[in-house]
């Protein structure tokens, strides 16, 4: 009992000397003992949930799966689609129209023959036949289309070149103007000077005395028809050609 009470007191006093010892100021800035966690805290799944990464070999325990990207879009193939047309006259195939300028090959420039008994240099006019012939010699003539007078307008006869001219201008009789006007209702122009849009066309050859002339057009596609006023038209390339051939003085037969 005597030895118990002695080592109480022993400890009491102890205990007195540290609480009275003062506290060395210089034990705060010295080095901490490092903190040792518990094994349970270092365990990967508690790593995770605070962002830590796991210590090499541990095993990585994800609490969402991670997110997939999306594959590359594959590029698309353009298709080329045939429209079907529902409107049959789109679908048809075109018919190329025939030029307004476009006459009849049979009234084109030939040279044929000829057995006739008229001499070499002499227009003959067919005006049912709608040929013009000018006669070459050796059995030959040059033979071109030709339109004539409309009914009414037609006339038969010999005559004479009596004047040749390029380009000439127009200049309608008064009884022609006022005809066009009462049945037509268009007003002819008393002067017209020669040129492309001149009715003459590019050359003339007149005839005799008479309003009549064989001259060109600007009208080729009436070659071949009854549709003037009498006189006798050519397409411009062919009175052109007979020009160069005919001379002035001439004999002209028309038929």
């Amino acid at each position: 009992m005597k030895q118990l009470a002695l080592l109480l007191m022993s400890g009491v006093a102890m205990s007195l000397a540290a609480i009275s010892t003062p506290a060395n100021a210089g034990d705060r800035y010295g080095q901490r003992p490092p903190v040792v966690l518990s094994p349970d805290l270092t365990a990967p799944w508690v790593l995770q949930l605070s962002g830590q990464a796991a210590p090499r070999g541990g095993v990585v325990y994800r609490s969402q799966p991670r997110a997939v990207r999306p594959a590359a879009a594959k590029p698309r193939t353009l298709r080329t689609e045939r429209r079907q047309v529902t409107n049959v006259s789109l679908a048809a195939p075109r018919v190329k129209a025939k030029p307004t300028n476009q006459i009849d090959q049979r009234f084109l420039p030939q040279t044929v023959s000829y057995t006739g008994n008229q001499a070499p240099g002499t227009i003959i006019i067919n005006t049912s036949e709608r040929y013009l012939y000018h006669v070459m010699g050796d059995g030959q003539a040059r033979r071109y289309g030709v339109g004539v007078g409309k009914e009414g307008h037609a006339w038969s006869g010999t005559e004479r070149i009596s004047r040749k001219a390029e380009w000439p201008d127009w200049r309608p009789p008064a009884e022609m103007i006022k005809r066009v006007r009462e049945k037509e209702g268009r007003i002819l122009p008393v002067h017209m000077a020669g040129g492309p849009a001149n009715p003459l066309g590019a050359r003339a050859l007149y005839l005799g005395s008479t309003l009549y002339r064989i001259h060109g057009t600007n009208q080729p596609w009436t070659i071949g028809q009854a549709v003037s006023s009498g006189c006798i038209r050519m397409r411009n390339e062919d009175v052109t050609e007979l020009y160069e051939q005919v001379k002035v003085g001439a004999k002209v037969i028309v038929m």
